[in-house]
């Protein structure tokens, strides 16, 4: 099989959980270091995926590899290549597939419930399980394109994550592991060091609070989710 392409954006926010369900199920991988200036694949024939990560940026900053990233979205789209996208990751499928991205009403930083979409292509994703606990660091969201389905919701995020066939764009984050979860709390003292926590923005303690527990379950939500993509993995 042909590898998936991960696409890490910056040096904190790789695939965490992602790879390791990989390797668990022998489907190689390779990481695309965008970050460290390396290039955007031109087509999507040397993959049997897309996987794309986080990062600070907007997918409406003037970066040159953002529209590079659009672009081979929609080829893998076309070509029936699935893609799976994580917060900016979703971002940049939504913006690939005509959607927009703007400013959320709030910053959505730490652990928050979301809901599953009463509807059979959430429910093909995600099995009976009405909602669960995810993790959380935007302060943007996307818009839904034509033709994709909105899946997941949360009280101040509408939009969570929306599929369209194959592939599957999430605004939270699924792909969290505790050594990431520790590593993106350092970066709260440099955001947010001078506020407090509110309903939606968690310190780095309440973050690491039941942290094994809440990994657990959240990994095995991505699971589910990541169980059925690969099940969509070009073979030739």
């Amino acid at each position: 099989m042909k590898p998936v392409a991960i696409f890490r954006h910056t040096p904190g926010e790789g695939p965490g959980y992602f790879a390791t369900f990989l390797d668990r199920h022998s489907i190689p991988w390779r990481l695309v270091e965008i970050d460290a200036g390396e290039s955007v694949p031109h087509t999507p024939e040397a993959f049997s995926g897309f996987a794309f990560m986080g990062g600070p940026m907007s997918v409406n900053d003037d970066l040159p590899w953002i529209e590079q990233e659009c672009a081979l979205i929609r080829a893998a789209v076309v070509a029936g290549t699935p893609v799976i996208g994580h917060c900016l990751g979703g971002q940049l499928m939504a913006k690939a597939l005509g959607g927009a991205v703007k400013r959320n009403r709030v910053w959505e930083i730490g652990w928050g419930e979301v809901q599953v979409a009463e509807c059979a292509e959430a429910q093909a994703w995600f099995g009976a399980m009405p909602r669960f606990l995810s993790f959380h660091w935007h302060g943007e969201t996307f818009s839904i394109p034509a033709q994709a389905t909105p899946i997941l919701s949360s009280p101040y995020c509408a939009n969570q994550a929306f599929t369209l066939g194959k592939h599957l764009a999430m605004q939270c984050h699924v792909e969290m592991t505790e050594a990431m979860i520790r590593l993106w709390g350092k970066s709260w003292r440099k955001e947010f060091g001078g506020g407090t926590a509110s309903l939606t923005v968690q310190t780095p303690e309440q973050m690491q609070t039941d942290i094994e527990a809440r990994v657990a379950a959240l990994n095995g939500v991505a699971d589910k989710l990541y169980t059925r993509w690969i099940a969509g993995l070009r073979t030739g």
